[in-house]
């Protein structure tokens, strides 16, 4: 497929065939050479025939294959005369992060290290199908689904300030429980306040290196500082919304006389019954998943003063933000210098919006939307802040993490002979996890280097450098 530069961190595909619009790749130099993600890139391009696609079929520098769209992928519709596809989100439906920070400084956290690990791992359950210590009742469930973040905190589990630091302030108001099967509401009774498997973590960090002082002040960090990143999204609930929703449109799209160049791309106009069908469902699965990374941090929060012998005052833990990915948002963008209302759907890419926009929190709407970037559990993770190119150039986004470069059955083979928690120990890094193979899927190597696609973010001016956060433990599912 035929890749031109247009800059020196963006690629294009030019329009082929029923390409509507062209593709866009943000990468450098040095990954366009070592691209090796030829089924990716022809997603972008199977992408750009959709009908209403803007501007251009666009995907991050951690693009990777995924289901329909590719994992990195952004694509914006009109809301009039455009299509919203569950290819386009994913199964794992608001798959974020959340990061908070706090009054400690490494030296007080090292030498508890162990103890705090293993705390850690005791009080978030992990692991494919885990459940938690709360059970919903429907009645609840459906109060959960409505209100997402907010029921957390009026349960007790964490503080007004979190939604408010949270986007979206942590609910989709459009979510309607009635559309959803009985089958994903009774996967969602048990699960709220689990962590999950797979590439779901709780890591605990350091602030490694500050980038930009003005703005990692505004976030409140600072270097040498403690921080709680997690990474958790809808669970099971989530998976069965996706999977309902492409049985029902694999069948709806047959009815529309739309060509599709992939069965995976299955959609429906957005302004129809089924888009708004979908929407709604997928707006639910949102709600979830921050009603349960607002959990997962209360359990954090706790499990540091347990295992410190400190109170809320002495560990002056704050939501930094949450931020989502596996989403599609109604929102206004300026397309061919007209204000627009568009369905952008982010898979595997997060909002960078730019200061100023009245969507981002009063905190910190001056300096910019916070954006957490984590890499792989042996590296780094980084605090990035969106810009007006971002808004400009790619419907206000950016990357959501490193991407794989090898599936999990290439990562095990991979790992044969070696043991993956001593060569994280040996950097200082404990590692707590569930599953025979959870550490081999997931260890460094099966990850594209962070730096890079950090860098060719900033250097194409869609997100810049805040900070840089070094782990020193994880938890893994």
């Amino acid at each position: 497929m035929e890749l031109k530069p247009i800059t020196p961190y963006c690629y294009e595909i030019p329009c082929t065939g029923n390409m509507r619009v062209p593709g866009r790749i943000f990468m450098n130099h040095r990954m366009a050479a070592q691209l090796t993600e030829a089924e990716a890139l022809k997603q972008v391009a199977n992408v750009a025939t959709l009908p209403g696609i803007l501007t251009a079929s666009m995907a991050m520098p951690d693009m990777h294959w995924g289901y329909g769209f590719p994992i990195g992928g952004v694509a914006a519709f009109d809301w009039n005369d455009g299509v919203i596809s569950p290819g386009g989100v994913g199964y794992d439906i608001n798959c974020g992060v959340r990061l908070a920070a706090t009054g400690l400084r490494e030296m007080e956290v090292r030498p508890i290290a162990g103890r705090l690990v293993q705390a850690l791992f005791e009080n978030i359950p992990t692991g494919v199908g885990s459940t938690g210590s709360l059970k919903l009742s429907l009645k609840e469930e459906m109060k959960v689904l409505r209100e997402g973040g907010r029921w957390a905190v009026r349960q007790g589990m964490g503080d007004p300030s979190d939604v408010e630091c949270t986007e979206d302030g942590g609910c989709m108001d459009v979510a309607d429980p009635s559309v959803i099967s009985e089958r994903a509401l009774e996967r969602g009774t048990k699960q709220l306040g689990t962590l999950g498997s797979g590439n779901h973590f709780l890591e605990v960090g350091v602030v490694d290196e500050i980038f930009d002082e003005a703005t990692a002040t505004a976030f409140g960090l600072s270097e040498n500082q403690v921080t709680v990143l997690l990474h958790s999204g809808s669970r099971g609930l989530g998976y069965q919304i996706c999977d309902d929703s492409l049985a029902f449109m694999n069948k709806h799209v047959k009815t529309l006389g739309i060509a599709l160049p992939d069965r995976q791309l299955a959609c429906a106009m957005i302004r129809s019954e089924a888009g708004h069908r979908y929407f709604a469902a997928m707006a639910c699965a949102a709600n979830y998943a921050w009603a349960n990374r607002q959990i997962l941090l209360h359990r954090a929060r706790e499990t540091f003063q347990q295992v410190l012998g400190i109170g809320p005052r002495e560990l002056a833990m704050h939501q930094v933000y949450d931020i989502c990915h596996n989403i599609a948002k109604r929102e206004t963008h300026t397309v061919g210098g007209q204000p627009r209302t568009v369905c952008v759907h982010r898979k595997g890419a997060t909002r960078a919006f730019a200061p100023g926009h009245p969507a981002i929190c009063e905190t910190y709407r001056q300096v910019g939307q916070p954006i957490l970037i984590p890499g792989d559990m042996g590296t780094a993770s980084y605090v990035l802040v969106g810009t007006q190119k971002a808004m400009d150039e790619t419907f206000g986004s950016t990357c959501h993490g490193a991407g794989r470069v090898l599936s999990r059955k290439a990562a095990k083979k991979k790992s044969k002979g070696r043991a993956i928690h001593r060569e994280l120990a040996d950097k200082g890094i404990l590692v707590k996890w569930t599953g025979r193979s959870t550490l081999a899927e997931e260890m460094p190597d099966a990850y594209k280097d962070i730096d890079q696609v950090v860098e060719t973010v900033h250097g194409a001016g869609i997100s810049k450098k805040v900070a840089r956060l070094r782990p020193i433990v994880v938890i893994k599912g």
